[in-house]
C-alpha cells in the first residue's frame, strides 16, 4: 500500500483537510499504516499537482484558513486500478525477529525485558481494536462498506493474537531453556 492510496481513500471517505487527515491517520489508518504530518501534507500537493484532487473553495474566505480537499475522478480512477492490480505479499520488516536472530549469536541479555515490553505492548493493542469492535460493530449492523472495514479491523485483531501467541511462546521457551541450563 502507498501513501497516495490511503490519503485517496481517507478523501473520498470524507473531504478533509490536512491536518484533518493526520488526526485520521492518528485514530484509524494509522493502525496499519502510517504518515506524518509533514508525508501527508508532501502527498496532499503531489496529488493535486497530478489532478486527482483538489482543494475545495472556502465558504467565506479567510486568511490562514485550511485547505480541504476532495477527489477528483482521476483520483477515483487511480484508487480502483490500485485496489483492482495484484500485488504479492510483503515480507515482514520488524527489528524484533533480527534482534531475535542477532542474539543467538552475541548473547540475549536483556531480550527478556524486550520480549515482555512487546507483549505488553500488543496486549494494549488488541485491547484498543476490541473497543474499537464493541464500540462500531455491534451484532446487525453489516452494511458492505462496514462490513469491509469490520475485516481490516479482525486482520488487526488477529495479528495482535498471533504476537501475543508467539510472545508467550517466545518467553515460555526462553524460560524453559534457561532452567535446563541450570539444572
Amino acid at each position: 500500500m502507498s501513501l497516495p492510496h490511503a490519503i485517496l481513500t481517507a478523501l473520498l471517505e470524507k473531504p478533509s483537510s490536512g491536518l484533518e487527515l493526520t488526526r485520521r491517520f492518528d485514530r484509524s489508518i494509522g493502525y496499519f499504516w502510517s504518515a506524518t504530518h509533514q508525508q501527508i501534507y508532501r502527498e496532499l500537493g503531489k496529488l493535486e499537482q497530478a489532478g486527482q484532487i483538489r482543494a475545495l473553495a472556502p465558504a467565506q474566505p479567510a486568511r490562514g484558513q485550511k485547505k480541504e480537499y476532495e477527489v477528483l475522478p482521476a483520483g477515483r480512477e487511480a484508487l480502483s486500478a490500485w485496489v483492482a492490480r495484484p500485488e504479492d505479499p510483503k515480507q515482514i520488516r520488524d527489528p524484533l525477529l533480527l534482534r531475535m536472530r542477532a542474539a543467538a549469536v552475541v548473547g540475549a541479555p536483556g531480550l527478556d525485558a524486550e520480549l515482555r515490553r512487546h507483549l505488553a505492548l500488543h496486549r494494549r493493542r488488541l485491547a484498543e481494536y476490541l473497543e474499537i469492535e464493541e464500540r462500531d460493530f455491534p451484532p446487525g449492523r453489516d452494511a458492505s462498506k462496514d462490513r469491509l472495514h469490520h475485516l481490516v479491523l479482525r486482520g488487526g485483531i488477529d495479528l495482535e493474537n498471533f504476537w501475543i501467541g508467539w510472545l508467550t511462546r517466545a518467553l515460555d521457551e526462553d524460560a524453559g531453556a534457561a532452567a535446563a541450563d541450570l539444572g
